[in-house]
């Protein structure tokens, strides 16, 4: 029996199946390691798009072309795709320290590298610090762990010992430094960037202000450097925290062609910003369905990870590290979940409805 990349067999197709093309989404996952458990586990799902933290040689500081091209060969020796690398800014270019050209212009060169081995997306984050004090996990259906968050647990931390606060001013100034500098390099090497938002998106973290908090935040940034290769992290699960129409947003960034990555995940907002909880991919405030459909009319290409499931006995009792953590068969779930939607919104499109 012949398959194709999403793992659909040529016997099925014409009986309401759709497979992934360059104008559908990918779905994805997040892979710590490319061992080849991992790699199988991920293939076994039907997914096709492969994300990670860094080479299995470090930072972007060792970076060469033949370290990257190895782990996208790597990947692909599991008919898999290699589509996007998380990294996170320095420190010094964060905050503005002396030393951040020096760090700028080793992100450049990898950059440059992702380019020439033909790495489509460069994911990162620009925290000052990363409020994930304010969560717990509370129970969710048949005793399953969701992640709340409350904002008034938090709200009075000072910034951790040896560390200052940074005034919103201060981050918005250094991310536009650091725009203006890697988003030339970017384009030239046909690099998207995709800055996530902030989750939790408390309005002040430890005292420093959050940049990626709102989505003015997210669209002030898109206009810093207007390029496909200044782009989000599109998430449907943060735009809800932040008290958005998901749809909405996602037609304002599809339409400026600065979607670079999508997180599919759903929410219950009691006070956005302040008081929400992650819940089930299939139960919370966010149409699925609709974000789906959206980014179907827009042919989004590009990848779709969803993202964050709620800790499950199956999981507690046996963990697999490989694949996102420690939640594998959650994952399995949220794939699942994910394709249907997809699979759906092709079908009505298909349909011309």
């Amino acid at each position: 029996m012949v398959y194709d990349k999403a793992g659909i067999s040529d016997s099925v197709k014409g009986q309401g199946h759709w497979s992934e093309t360059d104008e559908t989404p990918t779905l994805t996952l997040f892979l710590n390691d490319l061992e080849d458990r991992s790699l199988r586990r991920v293939k076994q799902l039907g997914v096709i798009g492969v994300s990670t933290a860094s080479l299995d040689t470090g930072g972007l500081e060792t970076w060469t072309d033949a370290d990257l091209r190895r782990n996208i060969d790597r990947v692909a020796e599991a008919d898999l795709e290699l589509r996007n690398i998380m990294f996170d800014p320095s420190e010094r270019v964060k905050f503005g320290e002396s030393g951040r050209d020096e760090d700028i212009e080793t992100i450049i060169k990898a950059i440059q590298i992702a380019g020439r081995q033909g790495l489509p997306v460069m994911e990162y984050n620009f925290y000052a610090h990363r409020i994930v004090e304010g969560y717990k996990v509370v129970p969710g259906r048949g005793g399953s762990g969701l992640m709340d968050f409350n904002n008034d647990r938090i709200k009075d931390l000072p910034p951790l010992q040896g560390q200052t606060a940074h005034s919103i001013d201060e981050m918005w100034d250094n991310v536009t430094y650091f725009l203006k500098a890697v988003i030339p390099a970017a384009e030239e090497a046909n690099v998207r960037l995709a800055l996530h938002p902030n989750d939790p998106p408390a309005p002040i973290s430890r005292g420093s202000g959050q940049i990626m908090g709102s989505v003015e935040g997210w669209k002030r940034l898109a206009d810093i450097v207007p390029s496909p290769s200044n782009g989000i992290t599109f998430d449907c699960g943060v735009t809800r925290e932040l008290g958005h129409d998901p749809v909405e947003i996602c037609r304002y960034f599809g339409e400026r062609d600065q979607i670079n990555h999508v997180h599919f995940r759903n929410v219950v907002t009691r006070t956005p910003q302040l008081d929400y909880t992650e819940v089930w991919i299939d139960e919370g405030q966010v149409d699925m369905f609709a974000v789906m459909s959206e980014l179907v009319r827009q042919k989004y290409p590009r990848l779709i990870y969803p993202e964050h499931p709620p800790e499950n006995d199956s999981d507690t009792e046996f963990p697999f590290n490989g694949v996102s953590a420690t939640t594998y068969t959650g994952f399995a779930y949220t794939v699942g979940y994910a394709r249907a939607m997809m699979q759906a919104a092709l079908a009505t499109q298909a349909a011309g409805n």
